[in-house]
């Protein structure tokens, strides 16, 4: 069986492509003796682990890959698998893919990490995965990652071999109208911008544009059926109504409706809704927007939820007998993907659609006027059909530049 995993460590290796690298790529600084990786199915967590292994780590005797869901961890704990290959390899450097699939997983790594000082331990694992709920206090030992899909940045520089650069936040506000000369020379923007919003997050898309929202589907039942159901020890009866909680939330306009309709509609507590609502989150299949403001997060509820990206969106939609796309939840849906994929906090805002820090947003379209921002002194217009920035009015797109 060992046997077996170094052939596939050896085929992965070789079949990973090397022409194209997530933003994250080169950020990832594998000095850490423990670090995680997280982030939804389907974003490329395991071509990345693959490529820094065959970029950087070039003494294969060394360093060893291997998924913690294959079935020989049905037979050996992951602690002794390690520490034999330690022993009589040599092994010191370990990528452990789908961590969370490992029932014991956070107690094996501590145990790792404390018992042999010389080994590194890098793994990946779900959205779900969360180290600061761990019993046994990894989220000060491990440096973590997060990984989400592609953004409109990407999504070009893949396309269409460009090199396009990242702006931070702060240097986003302070240069948007930058963006208007590089916009400017990339052809068919319009329809690049309309292609990313229904396929253009995932990048399996590369891999086979034709499936690739049957590829969708796949993610959504394996989330649920396989992550949720397993780190957060369900019952399987319950487990549908997570689709139904995804499939009404792809058919109303965000903020249409409450935790307590929604629980009604489903025939279920609130409390049980916003458990669940909670768990799509860390998942990675939801996103929800909580008013702006002080106070403990987790004791207020959200003012909007969305799913979690736009393709998701189209998928599920699609799906719904009023198939009629809302415009105005791709509008929303973008920004937020955008913003929450680079690590920023978003609110909503009484002022406007949304609150970053003190800067309120508006999102429209070219028709929509200033006056919902008048007087306020950071505030912006958004819109989805305007390719330059006049003012306090920026392109929509342009978001799609902070990762």
């Amino acid at each position: 069986m060992l046997d077996s995993l170094k052939l596939i460590f050896e085929r992965l290796l070789a079949n990973v492509k090397i022409d194209h690298y997530r933003f994250l790529y080169h950020n990832f600084d594998l000095s850490n003796r423990l670090i995680g990786l997280v982030g939804p199915r389907g974003v490329g967590k395991t071509t990345l682990l693959l490529q820094l292994i065959k970029n950087h780590l070039i003494n294969k005797k060394r360093v060893f890959y291997f998924s913690a869901d294959h079935i020989y961890f049905e037979k050996i704990s992951l602690y002794k698998f390690i520490e034999e290959m330690y022993l009589t390899e040599g092994t010191e450097i370990f990528f452990i893919d789908e961590i969370h699939k490992y029932p014991r997983w956070d107690r094996e790594l501590k145990n790792l990490y404390d018992g042999f000082p010389k080994l590194r331990l890098i793994f990946s694992g779900s959205s779900s995965l969360d180290l600061v709920k761990g019993s046994y206090d990894l989220s000060r030992r491990a440096k973590m990652y997060y990984l989400p899909g592609m953004s409109f940045r990407e999504y070009l520089n893949f396309s269409l071999e460009e090199n396009l650069k990242s702006f931070s936040f702060n240097e986003f506000l302070e240069n948007y109208k930058k963006l208007d000369s590089i916009i400017a020379k990339v052809p068919k923007i319009k329809g690049h911008f309309q292609a990313y919003c229904s396929h253009g997050f995932y990048p399996f898309l590369f891999e086979d544009p034709l499936s690739y929202h049957e590829r969708i589907w796949r993610v959504i039942e394996k989330t649920i059926y396989e992550d949720v159901s397993g780190f957060y020890s369900l019952k399987t009866e319950n487990l549908h109504i997570f689709k139904k909680i995804l499939f009404f939330i792809a058919g109303i306009k965000p903020g249409g409706v409450s935790i307590h309709n929604l629980a009604k509609n489903l025939s279920v507590d609130d409390k049980t809704i916003l458990n669940y609502l909670n768990i799509l989150q860390e998942s990675g299949l939801v996103t929800m927007i909580y008013p702006a403001g002080v106070g403990n997060q987790s004791l207020r509820r959200p003012e909007k939820f969305f799913l979690s990206n736009t393709n998701l969106y189209f998928s599920l939609e699609s799906q719904l007998s009023s198939h009629d796309s809302e415009l105005g939840t791709i509008r929303e849906l973008f920004f937020l993907q955008s913003l929450t994929g680079a690590g920023i906090d978003v609110s909503h805002s009484k002022s406007g659609d949304f609150a970053v820090v003190k800067t309120i947003f508006e999102i429209g379209g070219k028709n929509k006027t200033q006056k919902q921002i008048k007087g306020l002194k950071q505030a912006f217009i958004v819109k989805d059909d305007i390719f330059i920035s006049r003012g306090r009015e920026i392109p929509l797109l342009f978001f799609g530049f902070l990762y």
